[in-house]
């Protein structure tokens, strides 16, 4: 249920560029979540520099709550990215796992899996 793929590129790099990524595979972000900083301000650290950022397209957003209300809870898109073993990491969920177990008709399906493949096309932009 989780698509996650590494590139060599500098975690701070990724990070850097994603804003300006995102647009070109018609997506923005809407915020993101510094997991280190946050649970560290809370009392509770961690070693690893996690940070989520949620991603929205409006036109696939406007579809899907439109075809499937229930679909909201895995809206606006997550992109996480981290480290791992020393390698930069980007992970979301996998669209195409969740559709499988859905009731939905082929054209909106088809519709979900184009979305996903652009976040699969920016999560191998670097």
């Amino acid at each position: 249920m989780i698509y996650k793929i590494q590139t060599q590129w500098p975690l701070e790099t990724v990070k850097a560029q994603l804003t300006q990524k995102v647009k070109q595979v018609g997506f923005g972000v809407l915020g993101s979540y510094e997991f280190k900083k946050i649970l560290s301000e809370k009392g509770f650290p961690i070693e690893q520099d996690i940070t989520v950022y949620e991603l929205c397209n409006p036109v696939g957003a406007q579809e899907a709550l439109s075809n499937m209300s229930d679909i909201s809870v895995y809206l606006p898109c997550r992109l996480s990215i981290y480290e791992e073993n020393g390698v930069t990491t980007l992970a979301t969920i996998g669209i195409e796992d969740i559709l499988q177990t859905v009731n939905v008709d082929e054209v909106f399906k088809k519709h979900m899996n184009e979305i996903f493949q652009n976040i699969r096309a920016l999560m191998n932009a670097w």
